[in-house]
């Protein structure tokens, strides 16, 4: 093996480390919510705040370090974010047992955005860094570097079952755990040079770079940013849409008032259905499951599901060479398995059949985040790190504004209606108080704590006719969401075909470089 190559396989494991770490700490933050609720007696709203700064954080993280890491280099961000990291810790771990709920709010708050800011910048490193790394052959490298997603996710559930559920150590000695992979992305990334994108040797400017993003790519971020104005920084819509505006005139002057790739923006689109149905779904199906099923089932299975993706993702290669599929090939593939996974799942009824159902989703999903990566690397060089982190953001932005938000608001929707055609009177006394929303549109679901009582009810075999209704409205609830989710991937289907379509009039899909012209 060459210099080079033993190079660039530490930055690519490097990068691998630093995604691992992020996983850890996200599954762990996400097993210990009920440790907070407990020890400090936050309401639900405000463990969805503590959470939701996770998706927030990480926006601005990608986002702002796509836009900078061409001009000040990728070693003074893993420094940004390897600060970030260990100092989310300390802001976490501030609160003591008889800090006040306010106090407490605060402070987890803020140690979760600075975690997410950190995980948003590495990133906004690893992605356009293994990218440029290695250009024959990007999608499969691409897809390494994201198998450490759902590998931290598994490490970190483990982590959270065993010394949380089994043994019972507090909380913080579990998050501290994260720091492991924090120190080591920071030992192998430390002393190494970092390779230039190709619009960074070019001299190209911002400018330049975001010109095939454009008025349209700016657009979709754009939009959801005024959603994330409106929905998690209590804005009017009136002033979030006044800001976004604004952001998207200044992309505008930036740009020379370029419209942008039409493909770019087809891309950003469908990477918003991305976000949505990969880590929306994630966020919630655990829940589902857990409900269908039992929550340890839904905990198994939530491992089955990542492992899955762990290990196909280090295939990406070998299935495209052999099955002879472009990228976009690949996409339009896997989005269909999706679809036919989560449908399956709406009708899952034991744990065998789950596992089956929740399988073949697993493989459908698998591949969607990092090769799209790869194909807008492919095709505009000449974006440098901008539209790849750009399109990061999208898809978190999405996956927190639109999928979990939306797959909860469905949940609501399906359960509500269950119950009140199956039991109006009980559907009376159980129905929450306040009315869900979502996109202009409203529901009123089922009471979170008087469905609580009713499945406990049932499960120490007291429940009584209501108590099923009760429990069995949720359920439906569970499986019309999952149906309704399995269009997300079916319209994603629809899409990389007309890509394809598109491709094959210009000869097929190929790999071009910043001094290409189409």
């Amino acid at each position: 093996m060459t210099d080079t190559e033993v190079h660039r396989k530490r930055l690519l494991w490097a990068g691998f480390m630093a995604i691992l770490a992020a996983g850890v700490g996200f599954a762990i933050r996400g097993g210990i919510f009920d440790n907070w609720a407990l020890e400090y007696g936050f309401t639900g709203a405000q463990l969805g705040a503590i959470g939701g700064a996770g998706f927030s954080g990480f926006c601005f993280g990608i986002i702002l370090g796509g836009v900078v890491v061409d001009k000040i280099g990728y070693a003074k961000l893993v420094l940004v974010a390897l600060v970030c990291h260990v100092l989310s810790a300390f802001v976490t771990f501030a609160p003591g047992a008889d800090a006040s709920t306010e106090s407490a709010f605060s402070f987890l708050f803020w140690g979760m955005f600075i975690f997410a800011y950190a995980n948003g910048t590495l990133e906004a490193v690893a992605n356009p860094l293994v990218a440029r790394l290695y250009p024959e052959n990007r999608t499969h490298y691409l897809n390494i570097l994201h198998a450490s997603w759902p590998a931290g996710m598994i490490i970190g559930s483990v982590i959270g079952w065993v010394l949380d559920d089994k043994i019972g150590i507090h909380w913080k000695y579990q998050l501290a755990l994260y720091l492991v992979p924090t120190i080591a992305y920071g030992i192998m990334f430390m002393g190494q040079k970092y390779p230039k994108s190709e619009a960074s040797e070019k001299g190209l400017g911002l400018g330049e770079m975001l010109k095939d993003v454009g008025l349209l790519g700016g657009l979709v971020i754009c939009y959801l940013l005024s959603l994330f104005m409106s929905a998690s920084l209590g804005m009017s819509q009136t002033g979030s849409y006044v800001i976004a505006i604004a952001l998207l005139v200044v992309i505008g002057v930036i740009t020379k008032f370029s419209m942008g790739a039409i493909l770019l923006f087809v891309l950003f689109v469908t990477h918003a259905l991305v976000g949505a149905v990969e880590l929306g779904t994630d966020g919630w199906i655990q829940n589902i499951t857990g409900n269908i099923l039992t929550s340890e089932q839904g905990k198994y299975l939530f491992i089955w599901t990542s492992s899955i993706m762990f290990a196909l993702r280090f295939a990406a290669h070998f299935i495209e060479s052999k099955l002879k599929l472009s990228p976009i090939g690949l996409l339009m593939a896997t989005s269909i398995i999706a679809f036919i996974g989560l449908k399956m799942s709406a009708n899952m009824t034991g744990f065998l059949g789950a596992m089956v159902a929740l399988g073949i989703y697993a493989v459908g999903k698998t591949f969607f985040w990092p090769t799209m990566l790869a194909v807008a690397s492919d095709r505009y060089p000449q974006t440098g790190a901008v539209a790849i982190s750009i399109m990061g953001g999208i898809g978190m932005l999405s996956a927190g504004l639109l999928g979990s938000t939306g797959l909860g608001f469905a949940k609501d929707h399906y359960a509500g209606n269950a119950l009140e055609e199956s039991n109006p009177a009980i559907y009376q006394l159980v129905k929450a108080d306040a009315a869900s929303s979502f996109l202009g549109m409203s529901a009123i679901g089922l009471d979170g704590t008087k469905l609580s009582e009713a499945q406990g009810r049932i499960g120490e075999g007291k429940g009584n006719t209501g108590d099923q209704d009760i429990v069995d409205a949720s359920i439906t609830g569970d499986r019309n969401t999952l149906k309704a989710d399995a269009y997300i991937p079916l319209t994603m289907a629809a899409i990389y075909l007309g890509i394809l379509l598109y491709f094959k009039s210009k000869g097929g899909y190929k790999v071009v470089s910043i001094d290409d012209t189409e």
